[in-house]
């Protein structure tokens, strides 16, 4: 009898135990990850139609709404000339040196989607 009552809570435990990890694995998908103010820190791909991709390191502290960008050679669309990105609501924005926005995004799962101030499509990815 008592054997029984022990396996009986074993199961429910791990049955619980078992919920509970797929409610946390689903809860942590790439839109959650990339609207995370902290996850912006890292190498993100720059691309533009019709044109090369091209790297954007971003930087800045966990969590922060602001930080620093650093182009690789020969971006397109003028983010060759990005210096900084912020938050503003839910918009990415990234600026050049003499702070004015070269291009617009917002987050689209486990990238951002928007586009350059000339309006030209344009989506950031890991």
């Amino acid at each position: 009898m008592i054997a029984i009552r022990a396996a009986v809570i074993v199961l429910m435990l791990l049955t619980l135990t078992a919920c509970a990890a797929e409610q946390i694995s689903s809860g942590s998908s790439g839109s959650a990850a990339v609207s995370s103010n902290s996850s912006m820190s890292g190498r993100w791909v720059l691309s533009l139609p019709n044109a090369p991709s091209c790297g954007l390191e971003f930087a800045g502290a966990p969590g922060a709404r602001a930080g620093k960008v650093a182009p690789d050679g020969g971006c397109p669309g003028g983010f060759y000339m990005s210096r900084r990105w912020a938050m503003e609501g839910a918009a990415l924005l990234i600026i050049d040196d003499e702070s004015r926005p070269l291009g617009q995004f917002k987050s689209n799962g486990a990238r951002f989607e928007g586009q350059s101030t000339a309006g030209t499509p344009a989506t950031l990815s890991r």
